[in-house]
């Protein structure tokens, strides 16, 4: 495997769950799929970035990675690396629903 193709399996990993968790894409085809899915599995899987992570780094480590063993480390990788990549960008440092564990003052 060449070292390319894990850092750009990291960065499409992270961009494709973005637009799917985040963004309402182009013409707002996003946001409609997101409000069609509701409150079905897919649609609570559409809200959460790490859930989402999982399954998009699946076909990137299919196709990425040589063997079994080496699919398997390189999905739990790639969904990994999107999570750190989207704390790391993420402008919010104490989402509303952790507020309860932190004291206000």
């Amino acid at each position: 495997m060449k070292w390319y193709y894990l850092i750009l399996g990291f960065l499409a990993v992270w961009r494709i769950t973005h637009l799917f968790q985040a963004e309402d894409g182009p013409f707002d085809v996003i946001f409609r799929i997101r409000k069609s899915l509701g409150t079905s599995v897919a649609g609570k899987m559409m809200d959460c970035f790490n859930c989402l992570s999982i399954w998009i780094a699946m076909p990137f480590a299919y196709f990425i990675g040589s063997s079994w063993a080496e699919r398997i480390l390189l999905w739990l990788a790639l969904s990994g690396a999107a999570i750190l990549l989207e704390r790391l960008t993420s402008r919010n440092d104490h989402p509303d629903k952790y507020k309860q564990y932190y004291k206000e003052e």
